[in-house]
């Protein structure tokens, strides 16, 4: 997934014209934050200031940099404010999702599964892996192969419950 702010203007500008933009950007999401009645956080601000700043692939990418900022920041908080953040048009995420851990990696916090009643489930890359290859062993597409990489689509239904 790819981070990228909605901006018409692409060319490359001065260092100093680079910052008052990314503060007008920064004001500008603020101001439709609060129209939407969102509370400014000092996490929520944390979040926009790092997304402006810097060349964010993931949200997992948002999360790790937040961390080093705030410890106290979740990965659910990341979600809820990109997603937010998406919504008033601030960003836009263009790109496919690719996962490709292999059954041996070690990564810890890999995979993020929030179900209905918020019920969230943090899957190591390892554990990620296992439930892929249960399920698509259970539907009948996967026999000896292993799993290489998935792509995923965001979902596009205008629909809360596609």
């Amino acid at each position: 997934m790819t981070v990228e702010i909605s901006n018409p203007e692409k060319r490359k500008v001065p260092d100093s014209r680079n910052y008052r933009r990314t503060r007008m950007q920064r004001e500008m999401i603020i101001q439709k934050l609060k129209e939407r009645g969102c509370r400014i956080t000092k996490q929520r601000l944390t979040l926009i200031d790092i997304i402006l700043e810097n060349e964010c692939s993931s949200c997992k990418d948002i999360f790790y940099k937040a961390v080093k900022v705030d410890n106290q920041i979740g990965t659910a908080t990341v979600y809820r404010m990109v997603n937010i953040l998406e919504e008033i048009g601030a960003i836009s995420r263009k790109n496919m999702y690719k996962v490709s851990y292999s059954e041996n990696c070690l990564m810890e916090d890999a995979c993020v599964v929030v179900l209905e009643d918020d019920t969230t489930y943090h899957l190591s890359a390892k554990k990620w892996n296992s439930v892929i290859q249960a399920g698509l062993s259970a539907c009948g597409y996967l026999k000896s192969q292993k799993i290489r990489s998935i792509t995923i689509k965001p979902c596009e239904c205008e629909r809360a419950e596609c």
